[in-house]
């Protein structure tokens, strides 16, 4: 298996030290619904962890959730609520709609808030070693120029134009234009904790590496997020953890998902121009959602589109259609046996181990129903074929969630129609096309044309 390793800019062998994988991906900070880029990053994640268990590794999968931020405090003092009620909300939200979207890989989830204690122990490492200063009414500040090793991940330096900038880490007084906080001394009206280093709350960095330390120890093997993430946050993360430690490296393997884009620009609650993952899961299943998510590359951006999100539905549809027919299939009597899994499985598995090319395997599944069906239509698919066949599928959707329970019900009629149209228009008699949908129009049904195939929905009725 082969990882593109963001650290070293190239595909690397995987490996590990015997089968245990620990596994860091940084997690939302909470103080509105994550949107479906964030999602993204999620659902990707959770198909690695599942992956590497599927090879037999023991992946331990740790992802933090900042539930303390200058974000948390904004949103709570705009609404007059309290900071940590407002966290409290909003990480019910998001555990709620990471299970809706089968996001189950996660061995545990960590707060920031319950983890106070190993921010402080860190911290209190970084200032003996003399990596930390003080700002008097301000907090403390990572010293940058302790660190010279500081963007080996980004390809970046200190000197570049926009550094300087972290989660609103500004003061005129820090030694190093790229300083970042560490801990905030409390001001009026937020969550703050008593300690050593005076009352106040984490930095937004320094959580990740003290979580990690406590449960991995001060080195690891994998580390993921978003492409966002890899400068500031995740520089910082090397600086601390490999200041404190004096180890290297701090992590083995770094991972990054790509955008999901509105239009050609990247979706950010700061600009304005995202969908929650919340709003999208009350019109779409699951699998559609997974489907369409892990549809490009991870290292690709991906458009956000409505005709996207159609094509994921008129696939998630032919591989119910598909499910169903297997089943029956299955339960006849026995014929003779051809293998239709082996070369499937070979494919699936390859793409996977190709740095999760995931729209490979996906292209390795709709082969397997492609060829299934020819077989199945000229008799030659016996029962222990489709058996072999459940029995894939149940792995495909171990790893990738994006199986349906069921097809969607269809009236037979409606679906002969449909085939019917569908040959009319292989025979480029679109007339008598155009006049057969209107027909399925007026039975409550509408088709939208993919790459797919056709996607066949019941109207709505107002």
């Amino acid at each position: 298996m082969e990882l593109y390793n963001t650290l070293t800019r190239k595909k690397e062998v995987f490996e590990s030290a015997g089968q245990r994988v620990r596994m860091f991906v940084c997690g939302p900070t909470v103080y509105d619904y994550i949107h479906i880029g964030n999602a993204r990053t999620f659902v990707f994640f959770d198909v690695v962890a599942k992956y590497l268990r599927f090879r037999g590794f023991d992946a331990q999968y740790i992802q933090n959730i900042t539930d303390i931020d200058d974000k948390i405090i904004l949103r709570a003092q705009k609404e007059n609520q309290d900071p940590l009620t407002i966290a409290g909300k909003f990480t019910e939200a998001f555990l709620k709609d990471m299970e809706s979207l089968g996001v189950t890989a996660v061995s545990q989830y960590a707060a920031a808030t319950e983890h106070i204690d190993q921010v402080i122990k860190q911290i209190k490492t970084l200032i003996d070693k003399g990596h930390a200063y003080l700002i008097e009414g301000d907090g403390w500040y990572f010293d940058l120029s302790t660190f010279p090793e500081y963007g080996k991940l980004s390809k970046r330096t200190t000197e570049m134009a926009d550094d300087a900038v972290s989660r609103i880490d500004e003061n005129q007084n820090k030694r190093n234009r790229g300083d970042f906080a560490l801990w905030k001394l409390s001001k009026p009206g937020e969550p703050s904790w008593d300690s050593e280093l005076g009352k106040g709350r984490p930095g937004w960095h320094i959580e990740d590496t003290a979580i990690t330390e406590h449960y991995f120890g001060p080195q690891y093997d994998l580390h993921g997020g978003g492409q966002d993430l890899i400068f500031p946050h995740h520089e910082a993360e090397i600086a601390q953890q490999e200041a404190a430690s004096g180890l290297k490296p701090f992590v083995r393997y770094w991972m990054h998902v790509a955008f999901i884009v509105n239009k050609q620009a990247k979706m950010s609650k700061s600009l304005g121009n995202f969908t929650s993952a919340h709003d999208l899961l009350e019109s779409y299943p699951k699998e559609v959602l997974r489907f369409f998510l892990l549809s490009a590359h991870y290292r690709t951006p991906l458009d956000f589109t409505d005709q996207n999100l159609i094509q994921s539905e008129a696939a998630i549809s032919r591989i119910g259609e598909f499910v169903e027919r297997i089943k029956i299939i299955a339960n006849q009597e026995e014929s003779t046996s051809s293998d239709f899994t082996e070369a499937f499985k070979k494919d699936f598995t390859s793409a996977l181990d190709d740095d999760f090319n995931i729209p490979n395997a996906l292209a390795a599944l709709f082969d397997l129903i492609r060829q299934s069906h020819t077989a199945a239509d000229e008799q030659k698919l016996s029962s222990t074929d489709a058996q072999e066949i459940q029995n894939a599928l149940g792995e495909v959707n171990a790893i990738l969630g994006i199986i349906p329970a069921q097809a969607t019900a269809i009236p037979e009629e409606i679906k002969k129609s449909v085939q019917e149209r569908e040959a009319m228009r292989q025979n480029k008699d679109f007339s008598s096309a155009d006049a057969l949908r209107q027909k399925i129009s007026d039975q409550g049904y509408q088709i939208e044309d993919t790459t797919y195939g056709p996607l066949l929905k019941k109207k709505k009725t107002s």
